[in-house]
């Protein structure tokens, strides 16, 4: 007989108005780890491959193999905020993201350029989306939607203001400049909060919703979290792969780089929009309704930015479609496990999640460069990339848990 899942006792609630203080410094934060080490690189990525002579795709490999590096790290980081909580850890990512965007700015040869992005993988661990999130998901309990919606809310405007002002810091100072000016930016800015979030990380006990459907050794071998993790790795594949390309595909249909680079920042504005529909989505879709949703969406926008050639107007309406796709997918990976299977392994499932779905985002920048010189050009790229989009949607459908036992 199966014996039930300990239980230990939660701590109290943390004081409302000291997580509000967390909830800012995690949007401030969000917002300026990611516009420095994710937004600015697809604006920055055509001089670096101009001043270099590296090749686009080489050069976008070593951006990917951050993600790689992010992925693997992300296991053990979820662990540790299971464990500890984020302040450590965040913090550490912070210090650590500075030498790395100033290794990135001189480097001189192309090892040391993809050495640099990889100790900057390692910083994008701990201080992107996933440690985040956990944090207001052990915080926030049952209000985490509200939460984190309020975070992805204004974090998605990373690229509305990252993207414009990197393309205005390369104008002025070249892209090895604009890097050391986003280093000091990431240090100045995140250190300090992170450092600051000194919330008690309270001690979960299994609810009756995790309890229900076992251990998180078990929940992690169940072919339901085996159909979310292929799920969330090919839609992943296919949303982000539209972020770092699209620069590309409007440069391609004669807009100037500044154009393109307000276009993916107006996409920000989109991804805004998006995450304000999802917590009405929330309430009236289950998890796996809800995922299938979702990633239809993401496959029709993609679809529509493959085929609206112009005027700019149009493109830039459609590029603001596809982030409010992206938007809410980023909520949907949020909430995929706590929806699922409780909060109590939140960490480690969660990162469990992330490691394939980071892996198939480290992917994406070369794999769609990749495919676009395959097949002539971004536009088909856009197609392939529509495609996959709704095969994932197809694979969400496997992703409601079994029944809990003795239980009709």
């Amino acid at each position: 007989m199966r014996s039930e899942p300990r239980t230990t006792a939660a701590a109290p609630p943390v004081d409302a108005a000291r997580r509000r203080r967390a909830l800012i410094a995690l949007c401030i934060t969000e917002i300026t780890s990611w516009g420095a080490l994710y937004y600015a690189f697809p604006v920055l990525a055509p001089a670096i491959t101009r001043d270099t002579g590296w090749s686009l795709p080489a050069v976008t490999w070593a951006f990917s193999a951050s993600q790689i590096v992010s992925a693997v790290t992300g296991i053990g980081v979820g662990r540790w905020l299971d464990r500890r909580g984020p302040r450590a850890v965040m913090t550490a990512g912070s210090v650590l993201a500075v030498p790395a965007v100033l290794g990135i700015a001189h480097a001189t040869s192309y090892g040391w350029f993809l050495l640099a992005w990889s100790v900057a993988g390692v910083a994008m661990a701990a201080t992107f989306y996933p440690p985040a999130f956990a944090a207001l998901t052990r915080w926030y309990g049952p209000d985490r939607v509200r939460a984190l919606t309020a975070l992805t809310l204004v974090a998605g405007l990373a690229s509305t203001v990252f993207a414009p002002l990197t393309a205005a810091l390369d104008d002025h100072l070249d892209w090895r400049g604009t890097y050391v000016v986003l280093a000091v930016v990431v240090g100045v800015v995140t250190i300090p909060l992170h450092a600051g979030l000194r919330l008690p990380w309270p001690h979960v006990a299994h609810d009756e919703h995790s309890a229900a459907h076992g251990h998180s050794g078990e929940v992690a071998r169940s072919r339901p979290f085996l159909a979310l993790l292929a799920t969330m790795a090919l839609g992943g594949f296919g949303v982000y792969a539209v972020v770092i390309n699209q620069v590309p595909l409007l440069t391609e249909r004669g807009f100037d780089t500044h154009l393109a680079a307000w276009a993916l920042g107006l996409g920000g504005v989109g991804q805004v929009l998006g995450r304000l529909g999802y917590a009405p989505l929330q309430r009236h879709t289950g998890p796996r309704g809800r995922t299938v949703v979702i990633l239809l969406a993401c496959a029709v926008t993609t679809l529509v930015l493959a085929v609206v050639p112009g005027p700019s107007a149009l493109v830039v309406v459609a590029a603001m479609l596809v982030g409010m796709g992206r938007g809410v997918f980023t909520l949907l990976q949020a909430t995929a496990v706590s929806d699922r299977w409780g909060m109590a392994a939140y960490g480690r499932l969660s990162g469990l999640l992330s490691a394939p779905l980071m892996i198939a985002i480290a992917l994406a920048p070369w794999g769609g460069s990749a495919i676009a010189a395959a097949l002539g050009g971004f536009p088909a790229l856009f197609l392939v990339l529509a495609t996959m989009t709704g095969a994932s949607a197809l694979l969400a459908l496997a992703t409601r848990p079994a029944a809990p036992r003795g239980r009709s």
